[in-house]
């Protein structure tokens, strides 16, 4: 049986490797809240949230062309902010560098649960290209606010939404995170 190709979400002809600024949303299958919860406006972590908290630092330690900025382990997500630098000439794209945190965390999740094949993430990630300081200041407010608009968020599986945002992605690439910032800045005077 032949499966249908997906359309990719990155933008065309870019080059993800390059040095660079990233928004990146990752999620978990299903949007399952494994990794802790939200007390008080406090993301508390448990086990494995704490792994992936862990495993998102050793992305910057293990590859000396990244540099992590602002990032937050939510109950079913993460986003974070990704520097890819120009040390360095043999580079992983965003993409590589996804995929081995998210190989990562994955196996941890596997030998947590004693078994071996379990789905952690959502297939692929969202990401946005920060494209000048400004933009860099939006996406570290978001993260770190966060916690706070857990109640909110559209991927709080047990908050009420009129209508999920961001349910379907328009191909221009970013994270239904960023575009929800976006819609916010555009509503204030």
């Amino acid at each position: 049986m032949k499966l249908p190709n997906r359309k990719s979400i990155r933008l065309k002809a870019y080059d993800y490797s390059q040095p660079g600024a990233y928004f990146v949303t990752v999620v978990t299958n299903n949007r399952k809240p494994l990794f802790g919860e939200i007390v008080e406006g406090k993301m508390l972590l448990n086990a494995l949230g704490e792994y992936v908290d862990r495993a998102w630092v050793w992305l910057g330690t293990r590859y000396p062309y990244v540099e992590l900025d602002e990032y937050v382990v939510m109950p079913n997500h993460l986003h974070g902010i990704i520097f890819i630098t120009d040390c360095g000439k043999q580079r992983k794209s965003l993409g590589q560098l996804i995929g081995a945190f998210k190989t990562r965390t994955a196996r941890q999740n596997n030998l947590i649960l004693g078994a071996s094949g379990q789905m952690l993430w959502q297939r692929n990630f969202f990401e946005r290209i920060i494209r000048n300081d400004r933009e860099l200041q939006r996406a570290r407010q978001y993260i770190a606010n966060n916690p706070l608009r857990w109640e909110l968020d559209a991927e709080n599986p047990d908050a009420e939404h009129e209508q999920r945002e961001g349910s379907k992605l328009s191909g221009r690439g970013g994270s239904r995170a960023a575009r929800r910032c976006d819609a916010q800045r555009n509503r204030q005077p």
